[in-house]
């Protein structure tokens, strides 16, 4: 399998700033076949008017060659109309597991969210597209398939996050394994687990470094190499998230050009 398989587009939100033109014609630049836009307050498609500005966001980005492969969006009936509208299949969402819930009961409150849905998104012909996400989330593909057990991929499906798999430990293989017949989106990133304080301190604390993809725990020549043995085809979202918020041209220019490499 070699890049012509798969379209390669780029989460938007460091570029909230742009109009649409602009947008469209950095991304071009970047070498991005789509996007992922973010529909929220600020950015150039609200919430408020995703109806019209949906539609008109797709015709704009189209032409600059430019495809919107999937939103950041709520997952309300408006919304999945005009994702219908504008052609466009996914709505990714990280859910939250609320400290307050006990986690099966959570999953339970949004399986029950995602039922009530079903109707519209088959009418539309748009899935909610579920990510793992580390933290107090669904944190690796087994808990993405244990939510999206009772539902057909075309209502709710699974977005694969390389960065936050590596995160929680899974080998990409094991985690592709588990993910795979449910998984309609990558998202390629990555980033290492980095110590806060010092090592004189009485607790060792953590956090997240966003890095570049030759950098961090997810090892994108790995990655790669599955999803070409299995034979995926489509959406490699590179989600344009670093650390060095100064730096995010060049590094996802660079992201870009080694990902092109690894799937060519």
């Amino acid at each position: 399998m070699s890049a012509a398989n798969v379209q390669f587009t780029v989460f938007s939100k460091p570029w909230q700033e742009m109009s649409l033109p602009e947008l469209g014609a950095h991304l071009k630049g970047l070498g991005f076949d789509g996007v992922e836009l973010p529909i929220r307050p600020g950015f150039q498609v609200q919430p408020e008017n995703v109806a019209e500005g949906l539609p008109e966001a797709a015709r704009i980005l189209a032409d600059f060659g430019i495809r919107i492969g999937s939103v950041a969006a709520p997952t309300d009936e408006p919304t999945i109309a005009a994702c219908g509208e504008a052609g466009v299949p996914i709505i990714r969402i990280c859910p939250p597991i609320p400290k307050e819930r006990a986690y099966p009961d959570a999953v339970a409150d949004l399986q029950r969210e995602w039922e009530a849905l079903v109707p519209v998104l088959d009418a539309h012909g748009v899935a909610i597209g579920v990510q793992n996400h580390a933290g107090r989330s669904l944190p690796n593909a087994l808990a993405i398939v244990h939510a999206l057990g009772p539902f057909d991929v075309k209502h709710v499906s699974g977005v694969w996050d390389v960065a936050h798999e590596a995160l929680a430990g899974t080998e990409p293989d094991m985690a592709l394994d588990i993910v795979w017949d449910c998984m309609r989106l990558v998202n390629l990133k990555n980033a290492y687990w980095k110590r806060t304080n010092s090592p004189e301190a009485e607790y060792a604390e953590w956090t997240w470094y966003w890095t570049s993809g030759r950098q961090g725990r997810a090892d994108w020549r790995i990655v790669v190499a599955e999803l070409k043995r299995r034979g995926y085809e489509g959406d490699v979202c590179l989600t344009a998230e670093y650390s060095d918020h100064e730096a995010v041209d060049q590094l996802i220019a660079e992201d870009i050009q080694y990902a092109r490499e690894l799937f060519g």
